[in-house]
């Protein structure tokens, strides 16, 4: 009768040892309850970089104030490149979710990264090109008021997505405004966002069904728009940058938290999650 062998002990890749185990504690951030105020408490901001991944953003725009960088992702010779460019709106919606980022997280750094055209549209490839950028350049927090549908570029931003959370840059993606697959909102990877119609700006809802996961003011809002003027809109676009803006206060406060650490605090201080006594 064969007689199971045990292995030889062996470095394998993805494993932990006990001499390394040392390497592996952390330091626990929560201190009691975790509340909006001990999460976000007291915080402007300050010391986050936030990505907007859109059609521009108006520097200088009253509910905006500076940009701190702006680029554009187009094909130039046949390859898709990131350039630097002047910090303008080419429709207006980059400019309305980067005016309620500010108005939650007013210290905040705000970056520009231009995958849209003047009609609101724009290329798979370039979208994908313009996320993975702003991945790699290690934003806290992106941004993503616009999504796929199309199939092929599904593999790629779920490649994005996952880069990004293990890098500790929060993608903060919208939920699309009509019952169609759509991407990368759809991934779990990413924060996302769906509207809601309370007259509250304040008021973030868990989604006990997901796959969208939060709730936020998105509906006949009013927004930044092109010329410093401003407009009411609707859509899940306009709810994703309040989420943006609190996921910057919250690590403005708690620099250290990953991704997967900011999505906790912000299920267990949505309003309608209570505690078990």
């Amino acid at each position: 009768m064969d007689t199971a062998r045990r292995a030889p002990a062996a470095d394998l890749t993805w494993s932990l040892l006990t001499r390394e185990r040392g390497t592996a504690e952390v330091a626990a951030a929560w201190d009691g309850e975790v509340t909006p105020e001990w999460a976000w408490g007291g915080a402007t901001g300050r010391g986050v970089r936030v990505c907007v991944v859109d059609s521009g953003v108006e520097s200088g725009h009253p509910m905006i104030g500076p940009v701190d960088g702006s680029y554009v992702v187009a094909p130039v010779d046949g390859t898709i490149r990131v350039t630097e460019t002047e910090p303008t709106d080419v429709c207006g919606h980059g400019s309305a979710c980067a005016g309620i980022i500010r108005s939650l997280a007013p210290d905040c750094e705000i970056h520009s990264v231009r995958v849209l055209g003047e009609s609101f549209g724009g290329t798979g490839d370039v979208f994908v090109a313009g996320l993975r950028w702003a991945v790699e350049q290690g934003f806290d927090v992106i941004n993503l008021s616009l999504s796929t549908s199309r199939p092929r570029f599904t593999q790629p931003l779920r490649e994005v997505a996952d880069d990004a959370f293990f890098r500790r840059s929060v993608i903060v993606a919208s939920a699309h405004n009509m019952r169609v697959e759509s991407f990368p909102w759809r991934f779990s990877s990413v924060i996302s966002v769906g509207s809601h119609d309370v007259d509250d700006p304040e008021l973030v809802l868990y989604n006990p069904r997901p796959p969208v996961e939060f709730f936020a003011q998105g509906q006949n809002v009013e927004v930044a728009w092109l010329g410093g003027a401003q407009t009411r809109t609707t859509g899940n676009s306009f709810a994703t940058p309040r989420i943006s803006g609190l996921c910057a206060l919250i690590l403005s406060k708690h620099p250290r938290l990953t991704a997967f650490q900011l999505k906790n605090i912000l299920y267990l201080t949505a309003a309608n999650v209570r505690g078990e006594s």
